[in-house]
């Protein structure tokens, strides 16, 4: 039997698990350094049907109407006079069996954690060193044990320590120059948009989106704000916690979002906005998936489904020994490209470059041709 070690109980790590748990030729170990996942946030993401796909293999279509949503259009409006101009039919890519979703990541994190016995998961265990023998990986750990592994998933985040660990500090994300602005507001506190659809808002230097979670139409906020951090305020843990940071970016806010909207979100809370820049390759039968291996700029809603994605590829691979870093590097390529020019489109302030922005959406998001190319190849794989 294999020993598998994951390092980090993520959306990736607990999905390789769930893939592995009726495989008796290997046993998989979990570490995750807090002393429990929390699943109680009420934010939102949203799974493509490429990662519904892979969900359903371990019973995510057992979860109930009630618990998820799925809409069937983006629609894109101008956050200036919140005028529409023009929508995206998503439920093309559905299938009978597998559809574009929104739900909370609670509900998602509770499943998986449901789906493997408790034993795996173990807690306050925080990485400390990785050593390579000639045929186990060896692991220390904060707590001073030591585990030994035939393969290592290293799964713990953007801020990865195992990553770290292999690659001797060389590895580092980036602030990507933006801050995220995640919330949740009700269904009575915005007009004049289709409350079965994701809606998507484009400004200046500012996007925001607003979708519904499940069939009582709670609703996720998501914004993505350029902001500017100088390195000491970027290595300023705290700094989303201080009052003051806290008030400049609401007052940016307050002048970019419709007060009928700005003044219902609850729940707020902050976060800048790390991305990679490079791809490591780390040692034989050591693997990173999520975050860990590439994090990108929250601009095409493809940070779940990819860490689900990433994880099934790695699961095939262990099985039969092919190269993953080689499969997945192309695809985070495709993923990391589309992910930056949204964000850049999404953000334009020149009134030309956005008119043409604008007539360009009209067209595309109707083109078969451009969609299937766009979406088909990220949301049909």
């Amino acid at each position: 039997m294999k020993n598998i070690a994951i390092i980090g109980a993520g959306i990736s790590g607990l999905y390789v698990a769930n893939l592995f748990k009726n495989n008796k030729d290997y046993k998989v170990t979990i570490y995750e350094k807090k002393n429990s996942i929390e699943v109680n946030e009420g934010y939102g993401i949203q799974l493509s049907v490429n990662s519904v796909d892979l969900l359903n293999r371990i019973g995510f279509h057992s979860l109930t109407d009630k618990e998820k949503f799925n809409p069937k259009k983006i629609d894109f409006y101008e956050i200036k006079n919140t005028k529409k101009i023009c929508d995206l039919e998503i439920s093309k890519f559905n299938s009978e069996n597998c559809k574009y979703t929104t739900l909370k990541r609670s509900k998602l994190l509770q499943f998986l954690i449901d789906g493997i016995a408790n034993e795996i998961i173990k807690y306050n265990y925080s990485i400390n060193q990785i050593e390579y023998g000639k045929n186990t990986i060896n692991l220390t750990f904060d707590n001073g044990e030591k585990k030994t592994c035939d393969y290592l998933i290293i799964s713990d985040g953007v801020f990865s320590k195992g990553k770290s660990l292999i690659s001797e500090n060389n590895s580092n994300a980036f602030y990507d120059n933006s801050i995220a602005i995640r919330g949740n507001i009700s269904k009575e506190n915005f007009q004049n948009i289709n409350d079965e659809n994701v809606s998507l808002f484009l400004g200046s230097d500012f996007h925001y989106v607003i979708y519904p979670l499940n069939k009582d139409k709670n609703f996720n906020f998501i914004g993505i704000l350029k902001h500017k951090l100088t390195l000491n305020e970027q290595k300023n843990h705290e700094l989303f916690n201080e009052n003051f940071f806290i008030e400049n970016i609401k007052n940016k806010l307050s002048q970019k979002i419709p007060p009928i909207i700005f003044e219902k979100i609850h729940n707020i809370k902050y976060f800048p906005v790390f991305v990679s820049k490079s791809f490591f390759k780390p040692p034989n039968n050591t693997f990173l998936v999520g975050d860990a291996f590439f994090a990108f700029s929250p601009s095409f809603a493809q940070g779940a489904s990819q860490s689900i994605e990433g994880a099934y590829d790695l699961y095939k691979s262990i099985l039969n020994n092919n190269n993953f870093f080689i499969t997945i590097s192309k695809r985070v390529k495709m993923i990391n490209r589309r992910s930056n020019f949204n964000q850049f489109a999404f953000h334009l302030s020149n009134p030309v470059m956005k008119f043409f922005r604008n007539i360009s959406m009209r067209y595309l998001v109707k083109n078969r041709n451009f969609l299937e190319n766009y979406l088909g190849k990220i949301y049909k794989n």
